[in-house]
């Protein structure tokens, strides 16, 4: 029921004590809208419903309604319909925007001064969600902010205060890359020479590659620790000289190499390894350097498991 100025000896019809009764209950009559609405005087004690598909408002203007009026709102339609401040002010402590089958009370404290009390309290957080997996964190006191769902593998991290998805420095996960040549490779005499590689048993996050730099194992972002590393080079048979398998670390030799003595046999190949735990930062790279002393060339043999170089990720 509308609100209404009783003059004394008034009576009541019944219909009319059934609708004061409904307003009293919070509910009454309703004047539907199909669009966007300005509050008017009559609407004071009444419910306004909006049934929209279309986004829509509700405006509240000043000099309409007495302190201690109170306006019914209502949204039934998919649109949203939002209670706009007109002339008059509106607040709250939840929100204005009021999603299907959302409503709230109006209530006037003065005739320019509304509050709007929202039924549902849940509209006191937006929803910042936009895919499936998708994570609500406080960024700032109580503001709902989204964090994405992560990769495959990865683990919930904390990093300048805020959640933020990581992946994992250690672990069980396996990470390295094994390299061989399929091609032999001349090593002149007295020379250090690079070993490249053109195949790759693994490479589990592109330590490698066979089109550019192909000597090198370079380390990845997000990869930096230590390393478990293995090199071997296969000279083929000469029974002069020495023969040694160098890492070496960013062009420079690791204070590791070692050497391998000549055969007595010049039908025996010979075959130098090295191994080493190094600690290596983004973007450091590993290679393996041959060395010998024959008096001549010497070819270091290709094929797998002749001359390779291997890097296993032992964590940071």
């Amino acid at each position: 029921m509308a609100k209404q100025t009783f003059t004394t000896g008034q009576v009541l019809t019944a219909a009319q004590m059934t609708s004061l009764q409904q307003t009293a209950m919070g509910g009454g009559s309703t004047t539907a809208k199909t669009a966007s609405y300005v509050l008017v005087a009559a609407d004071a004690g009444t419910v306004v419903q909006m049934n929209s598909a279309s986004a829509t408002t509700i405006t509240v203007n000043t000099a309409l309604f007495a302190a201690g009026d109170t306006v019914q709102i209502q949204n039934v339609g998919s649109g949203v319909c939002t209670v706009t401040a007109g002339t008059a002010t509106v607040s709250t402590s939840s929100t204005l925007a009021l999603k299907q089958y959302d409503a709230g009370s109006l209530y006037f404290n003065t005739t320019s001064a509304a509050i709007f009390f929202a039924v549902d309290a849940a509209d006191g957080m937006a929803n910042v969600l936009t895919t499936t997996g998708d994570i609500i964190y406080s960024s700032s006191g109580t503001t709902a902010a989204r964090l994405g769902i992560g990769t495959t593998g990865q683990v919930l991290n904390v990093t300048g205060g805020i959640p933020a998805w990581a992946t994992p420095a250690s672990g069980v996960t396996f990470a390295g890359v094994s390299l061989y040549n399929s091609t032999t490779v001349s090593a002149a005499n007295n020379t250090v020479t690079t070993m490249t590689f053109d195949s790759e048993l693994f490479d589990t996050d592109a330590y490698h590659s066979t089109a550019t730099n192909t000597s090198r194992i370079t380390i990845p972002a997000g990869k930096a620790g230590y390393y478990l590393l293995y090199g071997q080079i296969t000279f083929l048979a000469s029974s002069t000289g020495v023969r040694q398998a160098q890492l070496h670390k960013n062009g420079s030799a690791s204070e590791l190499t070692i050497d391998a003595l000549p055969n007595s046999a010049s039908a025996v190949n010979d075959n130098p390894q090295v191994t080493s735990i190094q600690y290596l930062a983004v973007a450091d790279y590993i290679e393996i350097k041959g060395f010998q002393t024959s008096g001549g060339a010497l070819n270091m043999r290709g094929a797998v498991y002749y001359t390779s170089l291997i890097a296993q990720y032992l964590g940071a």
